[in-house]
């Protein structure tokens, strides 16, 4: 039997950009800007790596409802249904959004309050103007997977022998929630900080924890026992 791969963590902080916190952002998830100091607290602790993720639009990004013809262009309440470019036949069906995290805006910023200097490496997403991006790994298209749409996440905690991410940041229901689940396909083990995200849709909490439970990923407390290595555990 081959000796257990040493226990190497990696932490993902999901999109802590002004746009995705109160008061100001434009897509603004509720209580998104109190779950700071936590994330600070978890970017003290010995990660291996520790990456931020940023969504980095271009202005014509199909998921912006002001980019879509009437009726069907109101934000938060449409849905468009979006073909994979290399191949019409996969699909996905997605929320339109307000414009938001535009490449080169203060809203596309990480909130300055963010200890970013405890930062390893910021990985953008959603540069694709054609195609939705939740997960910080890849587009939902597998049929072809879309070269523009990777961003090299998995490539980097391969690199780095990571065996464990634990992720957190906005939204749960959305980016946090994707990120995790690709994360578990990639081979890691997966653990969502619950206490360290929030969502878009508060009913949809239990909806989210239910599905990354199915998926293998683990929603905890901060202090549950399986971030217990934290604390001075041999891990």
């Amino acid at each position: 039997m081959p000796p257990p791969s040493p226990f190497k963590p990696a932490l993902i902080v999901v999109d802590m950009q002004e746009d995705f916190c109160p008061p100001n952002g434009s897509l603004a998830v509720p209580e998104g800007r109190d779950i700071i100091p936590l994330l600070n607290t978890l970017l003290t602790l010995p990660f291996h790596l520790k990456i931020a993720t940023k969504d980095f639009h271009p202005p014509n990004h199909i998921s912006f409802a002001s980019n879509h013809p009437p009726p069907n262009n109101i934000p938060f309440a449409s849905t468009i249904t979006i073909g994979n470019p290399s191949n019409p036949s996969e699909t996905e069906t997605t929320r339109l959004w307000p414009v938001h995290c535009v490449q080169g805006t203060p809203g596309a910023s990480l909130v300055p309050s963010l200890a970013l200097d405890k930062l390893d490496r910021i990985v953008e997403k959603g540069q694709d103007p054609l195609v939705e991006m939740y997960s910080a790994f890849s587009a939902p298209f597998s049929d072809p997977r879309l070269s523009s749409c990777d961003s090299g996440l998995a490539e980097i905690l391969r690199k780095e022998g990571v065996s464990h991410v634990y992720v957190c940041g906005l939204a749960f229901d959305y980016c946090v929630k994707f990120t995790a689940l690709d994360a578990a396909r990639e081979g890691f083990e997966t653990v969502v900080v619950g206490e360290a995200t929030r969502v878009v849709d508060k009913e949809g909490w239990e909806g989210v924890v239910e599905e990354l439970k199915g998926n293998g990923v683990r929603v905890v407390a901060a202090d549950g026992e399986e971030v217990g290595w934290v604390k001075g555990s041999d891990g």
